[in-house]
């Protein structure tokens, strides 16, 4: 097969050929280290690539297979991890310039998971400094494949132009405040926020403990299913992480969504017509699909959380730096150094009242969740943003909470969320929605998602590369 037919094949295409042996991981491997080396001079979303290892590590895979002998359900497929997840012998900077020559001597469970189940690292994707707001002023942040101008998403920005642009097949992001979903639906991927202590955070550089998530980004929600079935799971190296079983997603991913209730909530504030025509058609396409919508008010404090999360990720921020804060406090950027301070001045008792909302919005969540199946969101308010209006709206904090209105409120609660493509701005930019779910019922908005793209096509669409 000609190289330029395999980089928008999804992951589950790739790992099909690959056991059937229509295809070879070296071949697949060689294609996608061609084209990072034409694409990605320019779109930089790689920190870090290891051709040499991922050639010798897919001829492995490849001499297994020749044997009868398969690792798991990703044997031989090339993917690449986000620059905060350790990588033994390989440099994880965590999008820190403080960082660069961290090379760990051991891998992050995450990753140690995608290993053995087959998968080939093509390296460490790029990503803001520390996973906050902002890349660090002395790295260049990766450009959105679909146009330059436009905003790639934070802090999973290289996972997002990497995966959208067929860099590889899928890519580890982390979610604190809406870092899987903002370049997700800005680079039209489908992109995974499991429940909070589905997968290990063990080897994963933190921005906030309680408010990281690590998931899948890739191209559809089976290929998010394939990807979350392999790092999900208990680990004695992460006591958060919780001992239930671990289902077989991919396999009841066309359980579909007849019969479900799905949750679309009124009074949504500032939602531009792009982020409407987005979810209104998620809505009807679902019900085409045979859910029943039906209208349903947010709790009491939902609007607050956005804004509460700052100041808890501000705290836990600064307990994650102060190895290197303030000691090295004039070689960290200012977006970062200006959330960490933020953070070492809250009080005690302003803490205590973050916590004691947080609890209360958890509350409400799950109770408007026990009484649907699902609930759909926007990810954004404005559908997209360009570079340009994102940098003259700064770091106020209201506006910083206006973008987060949608997907921090989740991260403070831990339900899962699935992010898809859902349509197309007049200026050719993907927009996309969410797809709550109760706790731990990721097989529940994952198969919501294979429904919703089986009757659509916005995850097919590709940015116009100049290749």
């Amino acid at each position: 097969m000609p190289a330029e037919q395999l980089h928008y094949l999804s992951l589950d295409e790739v790992a099909r050929r690959l056991k059937a042996r229509k295809l070879t991981s070296v071949e697949a491997t060689r294609a996608l280290l061609d084209r990072i080396g034409k694409l990605d001079p320019k779109l930089k979303s790689f920190a870090t690539l290891t051709p040499e290892r991922a050639l010798a590590d897919a001829a492995a895979r490849d001499a297994e297979s020749a044997a009868g002998k398969s690792r798991g359900s990703l044997h031989g497929v090339p993917i690449a991890v986000k620059d905060l997840c350790n990588t033994a012998g390989i440099a994880t900077a965590g999008g820190m310039a403080i960082h660069r020559a961290n090379v760990p001597a051991k891998d992050a469970t995450v990753v140690a998971r995608l290993k053995a189940a087959g998968a080939v690292i093509l390296g460490k994707l790029q990503m803001t400094e520390g996973a906050f707001g902002a890349h660090h002023p002395s790295i260049p942040a990766p450009l959105n494949p679909w146009n330059a101008a436009y905003w790639t998403g934070s802090s999973s920005s290289g996972s997002g132009a990497a995966t959208a642009a067929g860099l590889c097949y899928a890519s580890l992001g982390s979610d604190t405040g809406g870092s899987i979903r903002f370049p997700s639906t800005m680079n039209g991927l489908t992109g995974l926020k499991p429940t909070w202590g589905r997968v290990s955070r063990a080897g994963v550089m933190p921005l906030a403990d309680s408010l990281d998530h690590v998931g899948p980004m890739a191209r559809s929600a089976l290929d998010c299913a394939l990807m979350l079935a392999v790092i999900a799971g208990a680990d004695p190296d992460d006591p958060t992480a919780v001992p239930h079983a671990v289902p077989d997603y991919a396999g009841s991913i066309g359980m579909g969504v007849r019969g479900k209730r799905i949750g679309v909530p009124k009074g949504l504030a500032d939602l531009d017509a792009d982020s409407q025509a987005a979810l209104g058609g998620a809505a009807e396409t679902l019900k085409k699909a045979g859910a029943t919508i039906v209208e349903v008010t947010l709790p009491e404090g939902f609007e607050q959380g956005s804004r509460d999360w700052t100041g808890l990720c501000a705290v836990e921020t600064a307990l994650a730096h102060e190895a290197t804060y303030p000691s090295r406090a004039a070689e960290y950027g200012p977006v970062l150094a200006g959330l960490i301070e933020m953070g070492r001045k809250l009080s005690g008792v302003e803490l205590a009242r973050l916590e004691v909302r947080r609890a209360a919005l958890t509350g409400g969540l799950n109770k408007l969740l026990a009484s649907i199946d699902l609930l759909l969101m926007p990810v954004m308010g404005q559908a997209v943003w360009t570079i340009e209006r994102l940098a003259a709206t700064g770091r106020d904090p209201e506006q910083v909470a206006a973008r987060l209105r949608y997907t921090a409120p989740f991260d403070m609660s831990g339900q899962p969320t699935l992010t898809l493509p859902g349509g197309m701005t007049a200026d050719g930019m993907p927009t996309g929605f969410q797809i709550v779910g109760r706790a731990f019922d990721e097989a529940g908005i994952l198969a919501a998602g294979h429904a919703y793209q089986q009757l659509s096509d916005w995850h097919l669409k590709r940015p116009p590369l100049q290749e």
